[in-house]
């Protein structure tokens, strides 16, 4: 009857085409506006938090800038040009606007703009991290998978061993152990630094990225004396990537080779590698990409240690520098980019959740 007709079906396929088009285009819209608001939501309160850690610490912002021994009048007029005698609210909402407009202050340490310093030392630490997280996954899915496959051979207890010294073993003493051997006894790698001294400022920093200039540049002795220098540090940040993926692999794939249909594909006579890496690895791969955005945000903020044993010039060496000088514009506007980069990744890593997994979407 055509009073019980769908009124949907009733339109031409081409009204229908576009209806659901728009439909899908709205939903898309509202995805991307929860996304973009959920990120301003997040940098605000890391605004905040940053903001009040400042004004709690007990460090003068004052006197790290005119000294201990400047006169009362000369710190008070650097107190009213910093604004510090405005209320806390004032303040904070001054700092929101300067950070939105790219103003992190000015740096004691180095008498340049924090901005300016930050985008400076930052790709080197990108260029470290995203280094060492290569290694870890290239290794450390591989490690775990067939860990799993075969659970409680000597293969499996080696490679849980490695992983709990992933999770023992500090940083700094690896690094040192490091240096001592491969570098001053069989001097395999180069020394600290980000390159030989002889080199320094021969490449024009393009992306900051110094493996990624210097072959733009063609400059391929450049590139290796760089490699040489990086290699060491992003193994040992490699290593402990590595410990957590590789864990964390295993114990996704020891979950899902237990279920029923991995038992059929096997009695059917599917290949030992075709159900691991087809049918068994492909459901893990999406809680196994969050695990490695989070490995990669902790190497980009947790490398403080490695830089400043291997002399690296990044943002780790750069806010124990300033943390050593009481430079607490340099301090807040580097915790303020390691969260910003932290909540970047874990959005990134939200949409390839979607993309990946069709049920949420």
């Amino acid at each position: 009857m055509a009073s019980e007709t769908d009124p949907a079906l009733a339109l031409p396929s081409g009204s229908r085409g576009a209806s659901h088009t728009a439909r899908r285009a709205w939903k898309m819209g509202k995805g991307l506006l929860s996304i973009l608001f959920a990120v301003a939501f997040t940098f605000l309160g890391l605004l905040a938090i940053t903001f009040f850690i400042g004004r709690v610490v007990p460090i003068d912002p004052v006197l790290a800038v005119v000294g201990d021994r400047a006169p009362r009048a000369v710190y008070e007029a650097a107190r009213l040009e910093m604004g510090l005698d405005r209320p806390l609210i004032v303040q904070f909402l001054d700092y929101v606007g300067n950070v939105l407009t790219g103003n992190l202050g000015m740096s004691v340490s180095t008498g340049r703009p924090v901005a300016e310093d930050l985008a400076r030392v930052f790709p080197a630490t990108l260029e470290m991290a995203t280094l060492g997280i290569l290694i870890g996954v290239l290794l450390g899915v591989p490690m775990g998978v067939y860990a799993a496959s075969r659970q409680g051979s000597l293969v499996d207890q080696v490679i849980r061993v490695v992983g709990l010294l992933g999770y023992s073993i500090p940083a700094f003493w690896l690094g040192l152990v490091g240096l001592a051997l491969f570098y001053a006894k069989l001097q395999w790698v180069g020394g600290p630094g980000r390159i030989d001294v002889f080199y320094d400022g021969m490449v024009d920093p393009v992306t900051g990225l110094l493996l990624v200039d210097s072959l733009l540049a063609g400059e391929t002795e450049i590139f290796f004396n760089a490699l040489s220098h990086i290699l060491l540090p992003a193994a040992v940040l490699g290593f402990f990537s590595l410990a957590y993926i590789a864990r964390m692999t295993r114990s996704f794939m020891l979950d899902q080779l237990a279920q029923e249909y991995i038992t059929t594909a096997r009695v059917k006579g599917v290949p030992e590698r075709l159900v691991l890496w087809r049918h068994a690895f492909r459901p893990i791969l999406v809680p196994l990409i969050t695990v490695i955005a989070l490995s990669y945000a902790g190497l980009l903020e947790g490398s403080v240690m490695i830089e400043t044993v291997f002399s690296w010039p990044g943002i780790g060496n750069y806010l124990t520098t300033a943390l050593l000088n009481a430079d607490m514009n340099a301090v807040l506007g580097a915790t303020l980019v390691i969260g910003a980069v932290f909540i970047g990744i874990n959005k990134i890593s939200d949409v390839l959740y979607r993309v990946l997994d069709p049920r949420a979407r």
